[in-house]
């Protein structure tokens, strides 16, 4: 593949296009909705907001698209990445299908480096953009990944270009400069609570300075398993796996625990009672949103929805959908 005619698409902004039109599925990223979601929580107090920002829109699927655009466009602009490079990285999956897309539209082969059970929607995903997939054990989760990927890299280090999202700080830079921005936007700076779920720690840590620079008062929360063998899938235990050099725990105005089948449960309550049909990382940031809720009296809570639940549909998450169903009162 020939990258050279394309790399412009990675550093065109979207206003270059007149409104409502796209040059590149790179201009796409980013921009996506809140979805008022406190119908979720009728316990709440009247005067008590829930938003869900709904990164599924994105045009790779997931809040990843952000970060992955971020550390390529910075890797082009420093020749780090140029064409006869490939483009590799450990990933549990959307990172994965951002690089591949972002990989697909710019003209560079992308090597991805994922545990071996990841779902099956997501390793077609990545076959679809043609990016070469090697799978690490999945009982070693993402960490497994991250090691492999090492490796992978060590073996041949003048072949590829590494973003490694874990430790870029384009990561949570990509945050700052687009997410943060957009939720204050879209709630006129009426925002009191962000949560985020801890994968990498950019989305948390980069929305949350983007937050707290424009109003050091807002609460920035993580939703975190809480269990080291969860069921979280793209989601760290922090006490058990290797913490990314870009997660600062100390910048973190609380955690919150979240219970694999608890965030299950309300994964099958949104599609029911919402119609959106979410991922389990999704289930997890809602319920950690609802406990921060709870306590207040007045307040705009905004949470991170990371992707939709149609990569997930063959999975255990759904796998206690009937049971679920059968404990619902009925109508």
């Amino acid at each position: 593949m020939n990258a050279a005619p394309r790399v412009a698409a990675a550093a065109r902004a979207p206003q270059d296009e007149p409104a409502g039109r796209a040059g590149s599925i790179l201009d796409l990223v980013g921009n996506t909705p809140l979805l008022d979601v406190t119908a979720m929580a009728p316990e709440l107090s009247p005067r008590v907001r829930l938003f869900a920002k709904l990164e599924g829109c994105n045009p790779g699927g997931s809040v990843k698209d952000r970060a992955a655009l971020w550390m390529v466009r910075h890797g082009l602009a420093s020749g780090a990445l140029r064409p006869g490079k490939t483009i590799i990285d450990s990933t549990s999956g959307n990172t994965g299908i951002a690089l591949a897309m972002i990989g697909a539209a710019l003209g560079y082969p992308v090597t991805l480096v994922m545990p071996e059970n990841v779902s099956r929607e997501r390793k077609r995903i990545i076959a679809a953009f043609g990016a070469r997939v090697v799978y690490s054990s999945g009982l070693e989760g993402s960490d497994g990944a991250i090691l492999r990927c090492r490796a992978l890299l060590e073996e041949a280090p003048d072949r590829y270009f590494k973003p490694d999202q874990y430790f870029n700080p384009l990561n949570p830079q990509a945050h700052i400069e687009s997410t943060g921005p957009e939720i204050w936007t879209a709630t006129a700076g009426q925002v009191t609570h962000f949560v985020a779920g801890i994968g990498t720690g950019g989305t948390v840590m980069g929305t949350g300075r983007a937050l707290k620079a424009r109003n050091a008062r807002v609460q920035v929360i993580a939703a975190e398993p809480d269990d080291a063998l969860h069921g979280l899938e793209g989601l760290k235990h922090m006490a058990t796996s290797i913490v990314p050099g870009i997660y600062h725990e100390a910048e973190l105005d609380g955690k919150v625990a979240v219970p694999t089948d608890a965030a299950y449960d309300l994964v099958y309550a949104l599609g029911a009672r919402l119609g959106l049909i979410v991922g389990q990382s999704s289930g997890a940031a809602l319920y950690a949103a609802r406990k921060v809720a709870r306590d207040l009296d007045a307040g705009t809570v905004v949470m991170i929805f990371p992707d939709f639940g149609n990569r997930y549909l063959s999975t255990n998450l759904w796998a206690g959908w009937d049971e679920w169903r059968q404990r619902q009162p009925s109508t």
